[in-house]
């Protein structure tokens, strides 16, 4: 199989243009299994990989990978936000002293009920943040 073979298929099904930078900075995020990551740790990662993007770019591909779908954007803070690689409806545990963010293992959660939205809208998702901090 080609080096980009699996990326290109995922950013070409989702609709997007494989520039040069979108290949590498897919290939970072999605070749090595489910992740958690920041603009920062991806930016820092291409950049010890010598992919040369600026971290602007980082940020505005991570958007466009999550309006793809392909990530999915968790907000963890007015200041900052992680993209995870698992797409589907699942909480995650973060760890305020260490700034870490994990999955709840799938099944774990349950939530017995939701508001009706207002009139007008729909729920578009629920995102399930647990702040944890040490005893």
């Amino acid at each position: 199989m080609r080096p980009y073979a699996q990326v290109l298929d995922q950013l070409r099904t989702a609709g997007l243009r494989p520039t040069r930078q979108r290949l590498a900075l897919a290939k970072l995020l999605f070749e090595n299994g489910a992740r958690h990551v920041t603009a920062e740790l991806l930016h820092a990662e291409a950049q010890e990989a010598t992919i040369r993007v600026s971290l602007a770019t980082v940020y505005n591909t991570l958007h466009q990978f999550t309006d793809a779908g392909l990530l999915r954007e968790i907000v963890v803070d007015p200041t900052r936000s992680y993209f995870d690689t698992t797409t589907h409806e699942h909480g995650h545990f973060f760890h305020e002293t260490t700034g870490r963010l994990e999955d709840i293992p799938g099944g774990r959660m349950q939530l017995a009920s939701i508001p009706s939205a207002p009139e007008g809208t729909k729920i578009a998702g629920i995102d399930i943040v647990v702040r944890l901090t040490s005893n």
